[in-house]
C-alpha cells in the first residue's frame, strides 16, 4: 500500500491544523492593521508570528481530539450487516446495565452519569438504524458525518477569528477575563453583541465560507472514511497524536509570549483560545507563588509605616493588624453620602483635562463648584475591580476582582463602616444585579441591592440588554431616598450607571448627538446630562443641602497601550459637590481609587476604625502619596513621578511614565521603591488568605 494511501485516514486532521494555523496567522495581520500607532517593529510582528505557532499548534492538539478518535476507532468491520446487530446488543447491554444497575452510583457524578446514558442511548439508536440500510448508505453516513462535523470545527474556527477582531477593536487585547465574563453572563452579553453588531449578517457569512471549503475540500475529507489503514498502525499514530494536549498542556508557558517590551506585540503573539483557557483557569493568581517577596514581617512593617497618620493609631501591638482608630479633632457631621460611580468615564473626556469634545458640558461646569480631584488613577479596567476598590478600599490583587470570587462576604466595607454608624446603606443599579456577582457581594458586605427589577415597566423611559437609562436609573434613586430619609436615618446609596457601555444607546431628544448613531462620545454625553437632570431633581429635596454627591468613574474608557500598563488608561475624574458645605477646590494630590471611601468619611470627620489600605488624602501626609493600577497580571505602584510594575513569574520593572502620552522609559529598579510596593500588595494576599479582612 502507498504511503500516501495510508496517511489519507488522517488526512482531515492534518487539513484542520493547517487552516487553523492559516487562519492565525491572518488573524494577526489583521490585528496589527487594526491597530493605530502600535509601534510595533518588523522583527517584533515576524517574531510574534513564529513565537505564535506555538500557541496555535497547542490549540490545534486539542480542537482535534474527536477527530483522532473518531478516525482511530471508526472500523469499516462493525458497519457490515453480519456484525451491526453484536454492535446494537453491546450498546443496549451497557446502557441497561447503567439504567438498572449500581454498576455507577447515581449520587457519584450525575453529570457525567446522565452523560453516558445519552451518549449510549443516541448510538444505539444510530446503529439500530443503520442495520435497516444497505452499506453503501452506511458508507455515506460516515463520510456524512465527517462533513459536518469538519463544517462545524471550521466554522467555530472562522466565527473565532471574526470574534477576536471585535474584541481586539474594543479591548486591545486577545481574549481575558473579560471573555470568560462574556461566556457566563451569556443574556447581558448575547443581547449586547446582537444590538452593537450585525449579527445575523456575520453568522451567514461564516456559515456559508465554513460549507464551501469542505465542499472545496471534499475529497481529502472522504479519503480519511475510505482510505484503509491497519488497526495497530492508526493506533500508533492516533496514541502519538493524542500525546500532543499534555505536552502542549504542561510544556507550552503563557509567558513566552511576552518577549517583547511592546505590549501590542505581546499580544498578537499569543492566540485568542488559549488565553481564553488561561483566563478561565487563572480566577485567582497566587501572589506568593507567581510575584517576588519579601518576608511577611518586613512586609508588614512596611505597610504599617506606610498606614500611619497624625489622626489614626492602630490598636493592637500585633504586626499582621493594620486596624487603626481614626479621629478627626472636629465633631461628626451625619451628613447623607450618593456616590455616583460612572461607567467607563475617562479623565479626557472632560474640558479639565484637556478633552475638547464638549461631551461633559455639565460635569465642566460643576467641576468649578466643587473638590475636583485632578490626579486620580484607577485601580483596574474592569467595573467590578473599581467597586472592589470604591468599596473595600483595598490593592487590586492578581487574577479577578474579589466581587467575582467565591466566599466574598462579610467583608471590611465603606458601608459596614456607616451602616454601624446607623446609616441606611445601599447599591442601587441599572440592570440586573446577578451580572458581575453585584447582588452576591454587595448583599453580602454591608449593602442592600437595589437593581432594575424594582423599576416598573411603565416608569422605563428606555433600556437595552445592560439595563435602564440612566435617567430611569436615578429616578428610582430619588425615591429610594425619599423612602430613606423617613426612616430617619442618615442614608448612604452607592449608585452604578450603564449607559456609558456599548451598543451606547440611549433615549432620543435628550442631547445634540442623535442616538441611532451609537458611539461612545453619545453615550458619554448622555449620561452627564442623566446626571445634570438628578442633581437639578435633587436640589428640590429636603435633604440635597445635608448630602455629598461624590461622581468618580469606574474606570476608563480604555486602557490599551504599546505598554503593559499606560498610565493614561488609568487617569479618572472624581467631583465631590456639596454647595451648602464645601467650597470649591482643586485638589491635585495623587490619589488612588482606594482612597474615596476614606476621604468620604473624613470629610464627615467620622471617627471609626478602618482596616482600610487607602487614606484621606485631605489629611495624609504630603510623603504618602501614591496610587495603584493593574491589570489581572501586572500590579502597578505609581509613586514620585515613577511606575513600578510586578508581572508573573516574579518579575520586576520600573518606568519613567509620560503622563500625557502613557509611554514609559525604563529604568533601573529602585530598591526601597521595590519593597515598598510589594508590601502593599503581599500584606493584602496575606489579610485576604487569612480571612483578616473581615469587619
Amino acid at each position: 500500500m502507498a504511503r500516501d494511501e495510508r496517511t489519507g485516514r488522517f488526512s482531515v486532521i492534518v487539513l484542520i491544523v493547517a487552516l487553523l494555523l492559516l487562519l492565525s496567522a491572518l488573524t494577526r495581520v489583521a490585528l496589527l492593521i487594526g491597530t493605530h500607532a502600535s509601534g510595533i517593529s518588523v522583527t517584533q510582528f515576524t517574531s510574534s508570528l513564529f513565537i505564535g505557532i506555538l500557541y496555535d499548534l497547542s490549540v490545534a492538539a486539542f480542537v482535534i481530539i474527536p477527530f483522532v478518535l473518531q478516525l482511530w476507532l471508526q472500523n469499516d468491520f462493525i458497519y457490515r450487516k453480519r456484525i451491526m446487530p453484536f454492535v446494537c446488543l453491546l450498546f443496549a447491554g451497557a446502557l441497561a446495565l447503567l439504567l438498572f444497575t449500581n454498576v455507577i452510583p447515581k449520587d457519584y457524578n450525575t453529570d457525567i452519569y446522565q452523560g453516558l446514558i445519552y451518549y449510549l442511548a443516541i448510538r444505539f439508536v444510530i446503529y439500530l438504524f443503520l442495520f435497516f440500510m444497505p452499506y453503501s448508505f452506511r458508507l455515506r453516513w460516515r463520510t456524512g458525518v465527517l462533513y459536518v462535523s469538519t463544517a462545524l470545527v471550521i466554522f467555530v474556527l472562522l466565527f473565532n477569528a471574526v470574534s477576536e477582531w471585535f474584541f481586539w477593536q474594543e479591548f486591545f487585547s486577545r481574549y481575558n477575563f473579560i471573555a470568560v465574563d462574556y461566556l457566563v453572563y451569556t443574556t447581558e452579553v448575547l443581547g449586547n453583541i446582537t444590538e452593537s453588531y450585525p449579527l445575523t449578517p456575520i453568522l451567514t457569512g461564516v456559515g456559508v465560507l465554513a460549507i464551501g471549503i469542505v465542499i472545496l475540500l471534499r475529497k481529502q475529507i472522504r479519503a480519511s472514511v475510505v482510505t484503509p489503514y491497519p488497526f495497530l498502525k492508526r493506533s500508533v499514530v492516533a496514541m502519538g497524536l493524542l500525546l500532543t494536549p499534555l505536552l502542549a498542556y504542561y510544556g507550552v508557558q503563557e509567558k513566552w509570549r511576552h518577549f517583547s517590551s511592546n505590549e501590542y506585540a505581546n499580544s498578537l503573539a499569543g492566540n485568542g483560545l488559549y488565553e481564553f483557557a488561561v483566563a478561565f483557569t487563572q480566577n485567582e493568581l497566587d501572589y506568593y507563588k507567581f510575584y517576588q517577596t519579601i518576608p511577611d514581617a518586613t512586609a508588614f512593617g512596611l505597610l504599617r509605616k506606610q498606614l500611619e497618620t497624625p489622626n489614626s493609631h492602630f490598636v493592637s501591638k500585633d504586626l499582621y493588624n493594620i486596624e487603626r482608630e481614626i479621629t478627626y479633632t472636629e465633631p461628626e457631621r451625619k451628613l447623607n453620602v450618593v456616590l455616583i460611580s460612572v461607567e467607563s468615564l475617562s479623565a479626557s473626556f472632560m474640558q479639565a483635562f484637556g478633552g475638547n469634545e464638549h461631551i461633559t458640558p455639565y460635569l465642566d461646569s460643576l467641576a468649578h463648584h466643587s473638590l475636583l480631584f485632578t490626579n486620580l488613577y484607577s485601580s483596574g479596567t474592569r467595573t467590578v475591580r473599581g467597586l472592589e476598590a470604591l468599596s473595600l478600599s483595598i490593592p487590586p490583587t492578581p487574577g479577578q476582582s474579589i466581587v467575582k470570587r467565591p466566599d466574598n462576604g462579610h467583608m471590611f466595607s465603606l458601608g459596614s463602616v456607616l451602616r454601624s454608624h446607623g446609616y441606611t446603606t445601599q447599591y442601587i443599579y441599572g440592570g440586573y444585579s446577578y451580572f458581575d456577582n453585584m447582588k452576591e457581594f454587595f448583599g453580602h458586605n454591608g449593602y442592600s441591592v437595589i437593581d432594575r427589577s424594582a423599576i416598573p415597566a411603565s416608569q422605563v423611559h428606555y433600556q437595552n440588554i445592560w439595563g435602564v437609562a440612566d435617567e430611569d436609573l436615578f429616578d428610582l434613586s430619588l425615591r429610594v431616598l425619599d423612602r430613606d430619609v423617613k426612616s430617619g436615618k442618615p442614608f448612604f446609596a452607592h449608585i452604578m450607571t450603564v449607559s456609558n457601555h456599548r451598543p451606547f444607546t440611549y433615549p432620543d431628544g435628550r442631547i445634540d448627538i442623535p442616538a441611532a448613531r451609537q458611539i461612545r462620545q453619545g453615550a458619554v454625553k448622555y449620561t452627564d446630562y442623566a446626571i445634570n437632570k438628578f442633581l437639578l431633581d435633587a436640589r428640590n429635596k429636603p435633604w440635597f443641602d445635608s448630602t455629598i454627591f461624590v461622581i468618580v468613574a469606574d474606570h476608563c474608557a480604555g486602557s490599551a497601550g504599546s505598554v503593559e500598563l499606560p498610565v493614561t488608561g488609568y487617569h479618572i475624574p472624581m467631583l465631590i459637590y456639596a454647595p451648602k458645605i464645601l467650597a470649591p477646590e482643586k485638589v491635585n494630590t495623587l490619589t488612588a481609587q482606594i482612597d474615596v471611601a476614606p476621604t468620604i468619611l473624613g470629610l464627615m470627620h467620622l471617627h471609626y476604625r478602618s482596616k482600610f489600605f487607602g487614606q484621606d488624602v485631605l489629611h495624609m501626609p504630603a510623603d504618602r502619596q501614591r496610587a495603584f493600577i493593574s491589570t489581572y497580571q501586572g500590579l502597578g505602584y505609581l509613586r514620585n513621578g515613577k511606575l513600578l510594575v510586578q508581572s508573573p513569574v516574579k518579575t520586576i520593572h520600573e518606568y519613567l511614565p509620560d503622563f500625557n502620552s502613557g509611554n514609559e522609559t525604563a529604568v533601573q529598579v529602585e530598591s526601597e521603591l521595590a519593597s515598598e510596593a510589594i508590601a502593599y500588595y503581599q500584606s493584602i494576599s496575606w489579610l485576604l488568605r487569612h480571612k483578616r479582612q473581615l469587619e
